[in-house]
């Protein structure tokens, strides 16, 4: 490992690895004892197992290094992201992915404190920002954007560029490309669905109609066969967080060196000192 940074980052990729599977696996056998299938449902799982604070917080501090990962990828370009669309598209997925795993480990930060009191981490974010000005469009347009994150990820297991910064061993190319693919591709289409709902509830107007993962896999499990379906998506998400433990390993991190993280710091203060 050439810095700090990367092990933070690698750290970062194994806790969305532990999250994502624990929440595949309340999926698949915990949804008839009503456990809840759901990020939060996932970090509560584990803070009820043996060690679980322990667990939990490292879990939370593993999220924050994802965050601060996405931020570099974002605002310091440490992938090297060409400077046009594709390039500023790429980075700003990895801010929004900042965003929201910057939210996870803020909650699971918050269930090692409480020790798992019954916070639900607060309103959804659906209901927040239908409150604020022009918040029916805010919500549409969130929900297009979680819709394009999610085909574009299923796009990258199914094209196989997600291979692209990952260095398979030979040996296991095909195991390893094969659960990478099978996980990219369920979790893209979760998060298509998930999007779909909050452009629904931007049309009726109505914060309540915007769900999440749980509300996804309701909407799987009522479709024709869609038994079969609940299965392999749940299977799908465990197997993303396989993937998260593959990139863990074999991704490979140009991370930023700390001349690179004060500069950015630096232009990043510049710009908040104009805007105020």
């Amino acid at each position: 490992m050439t810095n700090k940074f990367e092990f933070l980052a690698r750290w970062g990729y194994a806790a969305r690895g532990v999250v994502y599977i624990t929440l595949g696996l309340i999926a698949l056998l915990g949804s008839s004892a009503g456990e809840e299938a759901s990020t939060h449902g996932a970090l509560s799982n584990l803070l009820g197992q043996p060690f679980g604070r322990f667990l939990l917080g490292t879990v939370a501090i593993g999220l924050v290094g994802h965050v601060l990962w996405r931020l570099a990828q974002a605002l310091l370009n440490a992938d090297n992201q060409e400077n046009n669309l594709k390039g500023y598209l790429a980075r700003g997925g990895n801010l929004a992915s900042g965003i929201i795993n910057g939210v996870l480990a803020l909650a699971a930060a918050r269930l090692v404190i409480a020790s798992g009191g019954s916070s639900d981490g607060g309103g959804s974010p659906a209901a927040w920002l239908m409150q604020q000005p022009f918040g029916r469009f805010l919500v549409g347009v969130l929900g297009l954007v979680i819709i394009a994150a999610g085909a574009v990820q299923a796009w990258r297991g199914i094209s196989g560029k997600y291979r692209e910064r990952l260095q398979l061993p030979s040996g296991k190319s095909d195991l390893l490309g094969g659960v990478s693919v099978f996980g990219l591709v369920a979790r893209g289409v979760v998060l298509s669905i998930t999007g779909g709902f909050f452009v629904f509830a931007a049309v009726v107007v109505d914060s309540a109609q915007a769900g999440s993962v749980p509300e996804a896999l309701d909407w799987v499990r009522n479709l024709p066969s869609g038994t079969y379906l609940y299965a392999l998506a749940a299977a799908g998400l465990v197997a993303f967080g396989l993937y998260s433990f593959i990139e863990a390993r074999y991704r490979r991190i140009d991370a930023p060196e700390q001349a690179d993280v004060k500069r950015g710091m630096a232009k990043a203060a510049s710009a908040v000192d104009r805007l105020s």
